[in-house]
C-alpha cells in the first residue's frame, strides 16, 4: 500500500528534476543554443505561440542564432518579443531572417547566471521537500487509519527519505554543472 504512494513521490520528484534540466537548458552560458528562446511566444493572428511555432531557428556558428519566420510579416513582431525578454539581445533583421548575435557573457553576468542557478535549485529542493512532507502525513494517516502498520510506517519513511536525498542530490548535481558551463570561459 505504502509502495505506490512512494513511487507516486518519486514519479513527482523525477517530473520536478526535469522542469529544473528544462529552465536549465534556457539559461544561455556564452554559447548560441536555440533553447534560449523557448520561453519567447509571439501573437500570430490573435493566439501566443511560440517562437519555434512560427520560425525556424538555427545555430549555425558558435555566437550565432538565425530565426527564419515563414512569414514576412512576422519579423517584426518577433524582434519585439525577443527585445521585451530579458536575454539581453538585441536582434537584426535584413527582411528575410532576424540574427542574434550572442555576445560574451561578462564575469558579472556570469555570477549574476549562477546566482539565478542556485536560486532555481533551491526552489527545487523546496518543491521536493514538500513532496516528502505530503507522503509523510499519507503514512501517518494510513498508520492512523489502520493501513499499515507501524514497522510498515517507519519503512516507509525510510524508503521515502533515500529517494529525497538522491533527488536533492541530483539536484545539486545538475545545479554544478551549469554553474561550471556558465564560469567556463
Amino acid at each position: 500500500m505504502y509502495k505506490e504512494k512512494i513511487e507516486e513521490a518519486k514519479a513527482k520528484m523525477e517530473k520536478t528534476l526535469t522542469a529544473l534540466k528544462k529552465d536549465f537548458s534556457t539559461l544561455r552560458a556564452g554559447r548560441a543554443n536555440p533553447q534560449i528562446l523557448d520561453k519567447i511566444t509571439v501573437d500570430y493572428y490573435g493566439t501566443p505561440t511560440p517562437l519555434n511555432g512560427v520560425a525556424n531557428i538555427s545555430s549555425p556558428e558558435p555566437r550565432l542564432l538565425v530565426i527564419a519566420p515563414w512569414e514576412a510579416k512576422m519579423i517584426t513582431p518577433i524582434e519585439k518579443e525577443i527585445q521585451k525578454s530579458d536575454l539581453g539581445i538585441n536582434p537584426s533583421n535584413d527582411g528575410r531572417v532576424i540574427r542574434l548575435l550572442v555576445p560574451e557573457l561578462t564575469e558579472e553576468r556570469r555570477k549574476e547566471l549562477c546566482k539565478q542557478v542556485r536560486k532555481a535549485a533551491e526552489e527545487s529542493k523546496v518543491a521536493m521537500r514538500n513532496i516528502r512532507r505530503d507522503a509523510m502525513e499519507a503514512f501517518k494517516k494510513m498508520k492512523k487509519d489502520s493501513v499499515i502498520t507501524e514497522d510498515d510506517q517507519k519503512t516507509a519513511e525510510t524508503q521515502l527519505q533515500k529517494a529525497v536525498d538522491e533527488y536533492i542530490k541530483n539536484v545539486d548535481n545538475t545545479a554544478a554543472e551549469k554553474e561550471k558551463e556558465i564560469m567556463s570561459v
